[in-house]
């Protein structure tokens, strides 16, 4: 059927549609139920014709539809492709319009339309009703929708009985926004958004888009400047430099990690062992000729979850993996949020590599940046053509340090955009907790920046109070949304309350990285040991302060870049002192109250400062003192995991016992950790100098047998096998406050773990000594780990 009668446009309308001034796209192309006056007289119901005394309306169906180069385009019935009419060129433009014969009911249609050289079918978009939850709009304004990627992105939905996707943007300052793609030539004529004026977000629905195609958002400021962006919430992106958003998959994965979840949610992580590894993914192993290729999602469950568990680590911490175009920033400047990169594989990989880890008892936690957000051209900066995401202000909303964007945690819709994102990690992907980091250049207005760069807050102070109350926000939230979570805090400075609840005015972290003791620690570490009696405080100094806070003691990544050099090359001396020095130290951080976490590399000595851009140095692990540095790290997760008074009273100032901090002239530190009872405790001896010390005096709380436990000298992890032969019998002499104590032989560069044996003083002698497994000389070891 043939159209008739095509009705009148506005002047001009199609002009301002291919130019981006025609707002309410909707209002005219698509399908409209037309009433307009007709001048057919009115017949009286004797069918005489009378004078008319009214004006008739008349009803007709029009499409409308604009498609640039376009020679025809048809209407078919969608249900059964029948053709209903023909629709007219309106002009050059590519405007097209028609009545659709004597229907006034709408219906779905599709288009036939002819190009020169093809013909396609599509569903028209302009149909179909908005999808929008006006909830969830109010709550993303407000900053209170969690689930954001519910409501913004690129979905797939049904609208009408029809599958499609639904494409849906904030960008409230944008004149017009349309979606281009591989699905429409990248045309921004061709999908122009509907826009809400209330609230500032354009949708449209289109059907007949295929998984993982390419899209972006191309947006019209109000300046009339033309702008591709990526979508801020799409769930996968294409590699650089085409940095497209893709498509997601329709396909669900079928999640086994029930029992996992389970167990998490009866967790008090603060009364349980977490020993870390923190690992850049791109960099742990790789393969190829030349190591020039990642491992992929499924390779990683084979080779990293078995490496992690046998370590006895405890959780998994990944670097960020949101999509980042440029490697050299290790995923800390991401540009798709919602984006797993692709550096790996995609989103069902991603979700069964984390499956995986549950299914192995692996917690997986997720490196997090919420501080900053890099200004690259098809990101959030200038979304808009206005700061949308950022503050206008360079005072608030550029970063000095790392020429970054500064999101505006004041706006509602930044705050569900962050909180969603959080969110979106936990729910969809099972992580177990978020590591936020950089958390002090958001708590502070001044960080890195000189007077005069910095606008106070509006009570004339230096905190910034949005973001604040943002972080309290996000924590109370998450806790509550997922509980057995952990939430943890970079956070270098001496912000108070960082793990405090909010209702007790902190920031509500359940954990805060021990960036004081790391410097300490470490400047301590790359001391001569002949200069270390001058130095004895730096690794006494954070039991002052240690009980403060939910403390993890890190050893993370930053500290083997930039020039810093490996943790093995910041100890002076020879490789038998730079192995011993590193066993002993980390024999003191695992007594050490906080939880733990250790960048890959660090655990068998890697030689060379870490790079992103290579493997770690697996091949050193043919070598006895890398060999044996590894195993001494294995076997001290081993003991943490197996004795509870070294994990559940990390905040018990009372359950840590110096037994001599001030013995600087030997450099030899030595303490007990308290369980839940005095009967069960562990005492640590760390001898940071090469001398050996026989003879050596210690308290000791009970009359029984000890024996060693663990000895770092043992020859067993590359040592000169010094030590006391794996017992020692308690005497009646009070020492160090303690009522009971024994002579020692402390190793060169050693560290010593003693454990009551629960024998009495009594007790034979030589049945102690054979329960005694794993003294120094011999070196094996203690059947009991």
């Amino acid at each position: 059927m043939m159209t008739q009668n095509v009705p009148h446009f506005h002047h001009g309308a199609d002009v301002a549609l291919l130019n981006g001034e025609y707002c309410d796209v909707f209002s005219l192309l698509g399908m409209h139920l037309l009433e307009t006056p007709s001048d057919a007289p009115i017949k009286n119901t004797n069918g005489k014709q009378a004078e008319a005394k009214s004006v008739q309306v008349r009803k007709q169906l029009v499409v409308r539809c604009l498609l640039p180069g376009a020679l025809s385009v048809e209407v078919l019935n969608l249900k059964d492709g029948r053709k209903l009419a023909s629709l007219e060129r309106v002009n050059e433009t590519g405007l097209f319009a028609g009545v659709i014969g004597r229907r006034v009911k709408p219906f779905l249609y599709k288009l036939r339309v002819e190009y020169p050289l093809s013909v396609e079918e599509i569903i028209d978009p302009y149909q179909f009703p908005s999808l929008l939850n006006q909830d969830d709009v109010y709550l993303f304004g407000e900053g209170r929708l969690e689930q954001a990627y519910h409501l913004l992105g690129a979905r797939w939905q049904q609208n009408q009985g029809v599958e499609g996707v639904n494409f849906s943007v904030w960008a409230p300052n944008a004149k017009r926004v349309s979606v281009v793609g591989d699905f429409n030539h990248w045309d921004g004529t061709r999908h122009v958004m509907r826009q809400h004026l209330a609230n500032g977000i354009w949708e449209i629905f289109i059907p007949h888009v295929n998984e993982q195609a390419h899209y972006k958002f191309e947006l019209i400021s109000e300046h009339g400047e033309r702008i591709e962006k990526s979508d801020p919430y799409a769930k996968a992106m294409q590699a650089a430099p085409g940095n497209a958003s893709l498509i997601p998959l329709k396909k669900d994965f079928h999640w086994q990690d029930q029992e996992w979840l389970g167990y998490r949610k009866s967790q008090q992580w603060h009364h349980q062992a977490i020993s870390t590894y923190e690992v850049h993914l791109a960099s742990w192993r790789r393969k190829g000729d030349e190591g020039e290729l990642c491992l992929n999602y499924q390779e990683l469950i084979e080779q990293l979850i078995p490496y992690v568990k046998e370590m006895g680590f405890t959780h998994l911490q990944l670097m960020p993996i949101s999509e980042y175009p440029f490697d050299g920033s290790w995923g800390y400047q991401p540009v798709g949020l919602y984006a797993p990169t692709h550096r790996f594989g995609d989103a069902l990989g991603l979700k069964a590599f984390v499956d995986a880890c549950h299914r192995a008892g692996l917690a997986v936690i997720l490196d997090w940046v919420a501080a900053h957000f890099p200004k690259d051209p098809h990101g959030l900066a200038q979304f808009d053509g206005t700061s949308l995401y950022e503050h206008q202000d360079p005072r608030r909303g550029e970063h000095p340090d790392w020429d970054t964007l500064i999101y505006n945690y004041g706006r509602g819709e930044i705050q569900s955009y962050l909180l969603s994102n959080a969110c979106y990690w936990l729910d969809e992907f099972h992580f177990d907790g978020l590591r936020i980091d950089a958390v002090s250049s958001m708590l502070y207005l001044d960080y890195s920046r000189e007077p005069g760069q910095w606008l106070p807050n509006a009570q004339g102070g230096r905190e910034n109070l949005e973001a604040i109350s943002f972080l309290q926000s996000l924590n109370q939230r998450l806790y509550q949304a997922f509980p057995g979570i952990v939430m943890i805090a970079e956070e270098s400075t001496a912000w108070p309350g960082v793990t405090k609840r909010v209702d007790e005015s902190g920031l509500g972290f359940g954990f805060k990285w021990n960036m004081g003791w790391m410097n300490d620690s470490l400047r301590y570490l790359g001391r001569d040991p002949i200069h270390r009696s001058h130095h004895h405080s730096e690794l006494t100094f954070s039991l002052m302060y240690c009980f403060s806070e939910q403390f993890i003691l890190s050893l993370s990544h930053d500290e083997v870049v930039h020039g810093k050099g490996s943790l093995l090359h910041k100890v002076p001396g020879d490789d038998w002192q730079k192995f011993a020095s590193l066993r002993a130290y980390f024999g003191f951080m695992w007594g050490h109250p906080g939880k733990k976490l250790m960048f890959m590399g660090n655990e068998f000595g890697q030689r060379d400062e870490w790079s992103h851009e290579r493997s770690l140095d697996w091949h050193l692990l043919q070598y006895a003192p890398h060999q044996g540095l590894q195993t001494w790290v294995k076997d001290l997760n081993h003991l943490y995991l197996s004795q509870p008074s070294l994990y559940s009273q990390d905040t018990q100032a009372d359950k840590f016992q110096w037994l001599d901090c001030d013995n600087d002239q030997s450099s030899v530190f030595s303490f007990v950790r308290y369980g839940r009872s005095t009967d069960d405790h562990l005492i640590f001896v760390v001898n940071m100098t090469p001398q050996v010390h026989h003879g050596f005096r210690i308290g000791l709380p009970l009359n029984t047998v000890y024996r060693e436990l663990l000895n770092s000298d043992s020859e067993y992890y590359g040592g000169s096998g010094v030590g006391s032969t794996g017992v020692i019998l308690a005497e009646g002499m009070p020492y160090q406050n303690l009522a009971y104590s024994s002579e020692i032989t402390v190793p060169p560069l050693g560290c010593l773990v003693l454990s009551p044996s629960q024998l009495t003083r009594d007790s034979d002698a030589n049945s102690a000594t054979r329960l005694a497994i794993g003294s120094a000389k011999t070196g094996e070891q203690d059947e009991a780990l």
